[in-house]
């Protein structure tokens, strides 16, 4: 999709050395920050945590000054492999919705003077026939329009 980069940090990174300078100049050409993600335990591949750990540094990141990601907008594209009801608050072990389990990529794009989008959220990956992966592209590939021509 043109004005759209895809990184897969996996390809990029199969050792989990996560180069730092690159990683940022390549954040800095950029004004909207997808994490694209499946659901691992309520939260992101370990490599995604990695990146963020080694690139989000203090004083570029966030900091005092102004930074380099400051009015930048941020959202995650999630998968899950279990249906949206288990991410749905209820009485017994489901304690959380999906957007309180993603509260920690809110408040770090808050703190980084980002702007928070809602998630663009798939339920039930493994349930998912071919017309219906159609159907999550084209959506997915609207929003990503939407949000790349303002």
């Amino acid at each position: 999709m043109e004005g759209v980069t895809f990184h897969d940090l996996y390809e990029a990174y199969p050792d989990m050395d996560i180069d730092r300078n690159s990683e940022q100049k390549l954040v800095e050409r950029h004004d909207v920050i997808v994490f694209h993600h499946p659901l691992f335990w309520y939260s992101s591949p370990a490599i995604l945590k990695q990146w963020q750990d080694f690139v989000l540094t203090h004083g570029w990141a966030y900091g005092h000054r102004k930074t380099v990601l400051n009015g930048k907008w941020f959202f995650n594209c999630i998968t899950t492999g279990a249906s949206g009801s288990l991410y749905r608050v209820k009485e017994d072990s489901r304690r959380f919705s999906l957007r309180q389990l993603l509260a920690p990529f809110e408040q770090t794009a808050l703190m980084c003077n980002m702007r928070y989008l809602p998630p663009f959220v798939v339920h039930g990956t493994h349930a998912l026939n071919d017309r219906d992966i159609i159907q999550f592209r084209q959506i997915y590939h609207r929003c990503l329009t939407l949000i790349r021509n303002d």
